[in-house]
């Protein structure tokens, strides 16, 4: 008898075994993207969306809905993603991922998804750039993990590897997810928008794996 679970019901433990995720801690950014510099326009925008949170997060408990639109939109436009080979989509179903080896189906809704645009291409499968799962404000950014994990995993079928981004608005945990045997996932640093610092470093990644998928593109055209 087949069992269908929904992801959002998954723990990070059972996404583990579903999956066999080998877990890794990585230190720097650095290691595997290239940050640049951010310019004055971009410092002022970052600031404008750090005191939109911080206005908001005073107020009390800030929704998913607002997450999406108030913060994420906002810094993925700055970071280069409101591209015309970029498609953005949300609330997306994730196609059925059935578990090798074991009479399993895992069902879900990813967040925001970006991948690249396949018109005119060979190829009909599109890049997955970036995964994104969102949460309340009064939960804890990597409570996203195990679904973030689980849609990935349906993603890396077809790269060699993805970028996700879990949140709750204040933190960002980003994850670098790796095809293999057995598939890896790395927890970067996680970054505060609060923070100057630290919302600058969160620009800075989200421009550089936009720059990725650009660099990514040159190499197949």
């Amino acid at each position: 008898m087949t069992t269908t679970l929904d992801a959002r019901n998954l723990s990070l433990k059972q996404v583990r075994q579903l999956f066999q995720f080998e877990e890794q801690l990585n230190n720097s950014f650095t290691s595997l993207l290239s940050l640049e510099s951010l310019t004055e326009f971009e410092q002022q925008e970052l600031l404008q969306i750090r005191n939109i949170f911080q206005e908001y997060y005073s107020e009390g408990k800030i929704s998913e809905g607002q997450i999406k639109f108030l913060f994420l939109a906002p810094l993925m436009k700055l970071a280069g993603f409101y591209h015309p080979r970029i498609k953005i989509t949300l609330e997306e179903n994730i196609a059925d991922i059935s578990v090798e080896d074991e009479d399993t189906i895992v069902k879900g809704r990813m967040d925001i998804l970006a991948v690249n645009k396949t018109e005119g291409r060979t190829t009909t499968t599109p890049f997955w750039i970036l995964v994104i799962e969102a949460k309340n404000s009064s939960l804890n950014a990597f409570d996203g993990l195990p679904q973030l994990l689980a849609y990935a995993y349906k993603g890396i079928e077809q790269q060699t590897s993805a970028w996700g981004l879990t949140t709750n608005g204040m933190d960002y945990q980003f994850v670098y997810i790796q095809q293999g045997n057995p598939p890896i996932y790395q927890l970067l640093p996680k970054l505060d928008i609060t923070r100057v610092e630290s919302s600058m470093e969160l620009l800075q990644v989200l421009k550089a794996i936009c720059k990725l998928y650009n660099v990514i593109e040159s190499v197949r055209w």
